[in-house]
């Protein structure tokens, strides 16, 4: 890949990473941009983005602002919050891809809340297809009942309260992320059942009604697989569906996938992206990416009306 510098409207300069093909387009790819995990460097994606790239698609990776090639020289004081994400960052991003690849279909592969992040991108109408893994917006009920209460300490607890002590959350000193601005922070920690009903959130100043936002994720029409894990503690069903939910319009189709339907001990959140499942579990984005399709033989179940419940 080649380094990508791409400016925001408010004039941020992200950083990333650009795998671009020097022949003409294969037939039935397009350029593929990949949404990292909360608070996750967009070099984790790397194997994956060059998955992609060997099967004839164009990838672009960045890091939001404030993590990883797009930190700024100290996060004190720098108050980015999931609103700058979505609606400066990935926004600049689909322009960016729009500008370099005239003509090209647009896709996106979502990796836990940077599937949530499409629906602030006021250019997310350019989108095609759009693959997740584990989109959420970590509303804390939804976490696996096993896991909850650790879970509810960690996240919503010491989390946010090294913020503010820090000015930030020092998450390479927990060994637990990348270290965070305090607007994310404070969007996940104080997470609702509705996320535009956090008090002081991060999308209040810049969106006072609430309409406006959801008629931005409304405003959406690409198509949405997503895929979750049954061991995924944050991505379970009820977590899933209710940021699907906002996506009205979308055809949405969830798939859920246990790790004994694959013959592997465990999956979890973030090891999809590892390429020990190249074989077993990235047919699926490549061909949803190719065609809007699903192979016959997917592992796992479709989850119905019934199962959200």
């Amino acid at each position: 890949p080649e380094p990508a510098s791409i400016r925001a409207a408010d004039g941020f300069t992200l950083k990333g990473f650009l795998w671009r093909r020097s022949g003409p387009a294969l037939p039935d790819t397009s350029v593929v941009i990949i949404n990292a995990a909360n608070s996750v460097r967009c070099r984790y994606y790397s194997r994956f983005a060059s998955f992609l790239f060997r099967n004839g698609f164009d990838v672009i990776t960045y890091d939001y602002r404030g993590i990883g090639e797009s930190r700024p020289a100290t996060l004190k004081g720098f108050d980015a919050g999931w609103i700058d994400w979505g609606g400066l960052d990935f926004d600049a991003v689909i322009r960016f891809a729009a500008d370099s690849f005239p003509d090209r279909p647009i896709d996106v592969a979502a990796h836990s809340v940077g599937g949530f992040l499409i629906g602030f991108a006021e250019s997310n109408r350019l989108i095609r297809r759009v693959f997740t893994m584990g989109a959420q917006y970590a509303y804390w009920p939804d976490y696996a009942p096993r896991e909850r209460a650790g879970m509810f300490a960690k996240w919503h607890v010491v989390m946010p309260l090294a913020t503010r002590l820090f000015g930030y959350f020092p998450g390479k000193k927990f060994g637990w992320l990348e270290d965070t601005p305090r607007g994310v922070v404070k969007d996940w920690a104080y997470s609702r059942p509705r996320f535009e009903d956090v008090p002081g959130s991060s999308w209040a100043a810049r969106y006072p009604d609430k309409r406006a936002i959801l008629d931005l994720f409304a405003a959406l029409t690409a198509p949405v697989l997503a895929v979750s894990v049954t061991d995924d503690e944050f991505g379970t069903i009820p977590a899933i569906e209710r940021l699907l939910g906002y996506y009205t319009g979308s055809r949405r189709t969830h798939i859920r996938i246990s790790p004994a339907s694959i013959g592997a001990p465990s999956i979890g959140h973030f090891p999809f992206f590892n390429s020990k499942f190249e074989e077993k579990l990235w047919h699926i984005p490549l061909k949803w990416l190719r065609s809007g399709t699903v192979d016959p033989d997917w592992p796992g179940e479709i989850i119905t009306p019934e199962r959200r419940g």
